[in-house]
């Protein structure tokens, strides 16, 4: 028998009618991909280690604070909001205009096109904690090299992997959505746009270069390599330490310190035990800023038929678990 992931294309041509289940994986990136994919994560990686010693005393100012701020928050979001909960989940439905703002709003988040991100984190519900999951850290065993191996693997080792998960599989509504097609194709032009605005910003805001190479900086590329490890930690550090108050078929659990840089989705235990639910945070004090903005949304007249958790199925999953 096959594992999985030895499930690759099966050289089907284009209209045929597949025999079986479609591949999970199809085909591998190629060396332009790959090579941006490590130009993505490594670069801001790098801004990032370098920021203590260059915040030492100079070289950050207030309008490079809230630049950074702003496009966290709207980049983080485009990804809490748009393409987790809306597009992976379908939490709730949007009116066109706004499924293309948070599709370009995700974008800016340098993780990756939408269809993409989609079809990695639909393949990783659909395989959590088990072989077929792109980024578990229990794919190695519990001894403590394999718990350190699979924390890196599922934090970041994973996306130097250059096998692609099937997007006709686990992404095959938006392959026929015409506007989010084109929004995953300028993913290059969100990246370019994402540190090139927060300099044309910080220097016309401080009327100097300097304005404009310090909001790089520090809006620009620390910026992205903070939502990157943020996003990252979700995938690690809350399918491994954290309490587990609902039943899920995984290691997903809450992990509390993450709850408002994560705009509520370290409340990960709920959401796999739940996963259209548009509230990850239901319990007192769990701070859920995605869901407050979905409430906005909805009330704005913008979003409906929104998935909110109900007392009835949050205790049924409660005494599932004891």
């Amino acid at each position: 028998m096959t594992s999985v992931l030895d499930q690759k294309t099966s050289g089907e041509s284009p209209g045929s009618t597949p025999s079986g289940p479609r591949p999970i994986l199809d085909g591998q990136r190629g060396a332009g991909v790959q090579s941006a994919v490590y130009a993505g994560v490594i670069l801001p990686l790098v801004a990032l280690i370098a920021a203590v010693p260059f915040a030492w005393g100079w070289g950050l100012s207030w309008v490079d604070v809230g630049l950074a701020v702003a496009f966290f928050g709207i980049s983080g979001l485009g990804v809490t909001v748009g393409f987790h909960r809306y597009f992976t989940h379908g939490s709730f439905k949007a009116k066109p205009w706004l499924r293309v703002v948070l599709a370009v709003a995700g974008s800016l988040s340098v993780q990756g096109p939408v269809i993409t991100w989609v079809a990695d984190h639909r393949r990783h519900h659909a395989y959590s904690d088990r072989e077929g999951d792109p980024h578990s850290p229990w794919l190695y065993g519990t001894g403590p090299i394999a718990i350190a191996k699979g924390f890196w693997h599922a934090h970041m080792g994973w996306m130097f992997a250059r096998d692609k998960t099937n997007q006709q599989r686990f992404a095959p509504d938006l392959l026929r959505d015409g506007a989010i097609v084109k929004v995953d194709k300028l993913f290059g032009v969100c990246t370019l746009a994402t540190l090139v605005a927060p300099a044309l910003i910080g220097g016309l805001l401080s009327w100097s270069l300097w304005g404009a190479l310090t909001a790089f900086f520090w809006a620009g590329l620390v910026r992205v390599a903070l939502l990157h490890h943020v996003t990252w930690s979700v995938n690690s550090i809350c399918h491994m330490i954290g309490e587990r108050p609902y039943s899920a078929r995984d290691r997903s659990a809450n992990f509390w310190p993450m709850a408002i840089v994560s705009f509520g989705e370290s409340w990960h235990n709920l959401h796999h035990a739940d996963p259209t639910c548009a509230r990850h945070g239901v319990q007192r004090g769990q701070i859920d800023i995605s869901a407050r903005i979905i409430w906005a949304f909805e009330k704005l007249g913008w979003a409906w038929n929104v998935r909110w958790p109900t007392r009835q199925r949050l205790a049924r999953l409660a005494s599932k678990k004891a």
